[in-house]
C-alpha cells in the first residue's frame, strides 16, 4: 500500500480544482463513489513492467523507497524516498496528454525526501503539476522525477536515484534483485473488511551503495532497501483515522510488511510474510497482533507486533530521534530496530496522530 499522506495530498488539490463539487480523496472515501476513476478490485492482475508506469485511469499512486543503511565504521542511515501522482481527473492509457501550453490541471505530483543520521532527521517535498514537464513517469525503463529529483534505470537491475535538498542530499545505485512481491491477493491488498483496496506490490530485495551528504559532511553508505507501488481510486472508508506500517528485513533472511488502519473501534489488519527461500504468505485481519508500548512525541514508537502461526514475536523500536516529516501534511517515517523472536531492521510509517504538527 501506502498511504494516508496520499489522502492528504488530495485534499491539497481539491481547493485548486477545475471541476465543482470535487470533493478530493477524501470526499470519495465519504460516498464510496469513484466516479470515472477506475477502483482495483480482486480479482485484478498485476501486469510488468507496465505497473511500474503510471495509472491515469486511477485517482492516486505512489513510488516509495525506504532504506537501512550505515556508513564504514558501522553507525545507521535512514532513508526515504517518495513520488506521488493525485489526479484531478481520469484519462485512457491510450489518450494523449493535453499540450503543454494548455496549462491544463489534470493531475499534480508530490515528492518527499529524507535522510536520517547521528540522531538529526533531514527532510523536504516538493510540488509540481502534471503534463508540463516538470514531473512524471515512465515504465521501461523506469523513470520518475519531479525536476531534479529523479530514480532512473541504468541498466537491466539497476537503477539510480538521486536528491538535492538545501544543505543536504544522496546519490545512491540500486542494485535489484528477485521479482515483485505481490500483496494480498495477487495483488489486490484489502483497506477495510468492506472490501477496499488498491493494487500493490513491493521489490524486497534491493541492494544499495552510493554517498549522502547531511551536517556538513558528505558519507559513503551501504545497505539494504525495500520498494513499493501502489495505486488505487478510494483507499479508505469513513471513521479510518491513521495507518500504521511496517517494513522489516530480519537477521534469519525472512521479511514482513504488516499494516494497519485504525478505527474508534479497532481496525484492520493486513500483511505479507516472506519467508527466506520460501513463497509469500498472505496475512489475514486475525493473523496479526500490533499493540502500541512506547511513545515519543505523540507518536507509538515502540510496537510488539505478533504473527502466532509464524512463532514471531518482535519488539520494533524507532531509533533514537525525531522523525516526523514536517511537510504540508507531517507524519512519521523513521528506521526500526527489531528484536525478540527474531533481530532485524527496518522502517516505519505512523499518520493521523495528535503528536503531528499542523493538525
Amino acid at each position: 500500500m501506502r498511504r494516508v499522506v496520499a489522502l492528504l495530498l488530495s485534499l491539497l488539490l481539491a481547493g485548486c480544482s477545475e471541476e465543482p463539487g470535487d470533493q478530493g480523496f477524501a470526499g470519495l472515501a465519504a460516498d464510496g463513489a469513484t466516479g470515472d476513476y477506475l477502483q482495483p478490485a480482486a480479482g485484478d492482475e498485476l501486469v510488468f513492467p507496465e505497473d511500474f508506469g503510471p495509472h491515469p485511469q486511477h485517482r492516486i499512486e505512489w513510488w516509495y523507497l525506504t532504506a537501512n543503511l550505515q556508513t564504514p565504521d558501522g553507525n545507521p542511515v535512514g532513508l526515504q524516498w517518495t513520488q506521488f501522482r493525485q489526479a484531478i481527473r481520469p484519462r485512457a492509457p491510450e489518450a494523449s496528454p493535453p499540450d503543454p501550453s494548455s496549462w491544463a490541471l489534470t493531475a499534480a505530483w508530490m515528492a518527499h525526501a529524507a535522510v536520517s543520521v547521528d540522531g538529526q532527521h533531514y527532510f523536504a517535498e516538493k510540488l509540481a503539476r502534471a503534463d508540463v514537464g516538470h514531473a512524471g513517469a515512465m515504465p521501461d525503463p523506469l523513470s520518475v522525477w519531479l525536476d531534479d529529483w529523479q530514480l532512473t534505470q541504468k541498466a537491466p537491475g539497476q537503477w539510480h536515484l538521486s536528491v538535492a535538498a538545501p544543505g543536504w542530499g544522496y546519490d545512491l545505485t540500486l542494485f535489484i534483485s528477485g521479482e515483485p512481491i505481490a500483496h494480498g491477493d495477487h495483488g489486490f491488498s484489502a483497506k477495510s473488511a468492506s472490501g477496499e483496496g488498491s493494487m500493490y506490490f513491493s521489490l524486497v530485495d534491493i541492494r544499495i551503495e552510493g554517498q549522502i551528504t547531511a551536517g556538513g559532511q558528505t558519507l559513503t553508505v551501504s545497505g539494504k532497501g525495500w520498494f513499493d507501488r501502489e495505486w488505487s481510486s478510494q483507499l479508505l472508508k469513513t471513521g479510518q483515522q491513521g495507518w500504521d506500517w511496517f517494513a522489516l528485513h530480519l537477521d534469519s533472511g525472512d521479511k514482513l510488511m504488516a499494516f494497519q488502519l485504525r478505527e474508534e473501534a479497532g481496525g484492520f489488519r493486513s500483511g505479507t510474510w516472506l519467508p527466506a527461500g520460501g513463497d509469500p504468505v498472505a496475512l489475514a485481519p486475525d493473523d496479526l497482533i500490533l499493540s502500541p508500548e512506547r511513545f515519543r512525541n505523540g507518536h507509538p514508537t515502540r510496537w510488539r507486533l505478533q504473527v502466532p502461526a509464524r512463532d514471531l514475536d518482535l519488539s520494533v523500536q524507532a531509533l533514537p530521534g525525531d522523525y516526523r516529516n514536517d511537510g504540508q501534511f507531517p507524519y512519521w517515517e523513521s528506521p526500526v530496530r527489531v528484536q525478540g523472536s527474531h533481530s532485524g531492521v527496518g522502517y516505519m510509517e505512523l499518520t493521523g496522530y495528535q503528536g503531528e504538527s499542523g493538525r
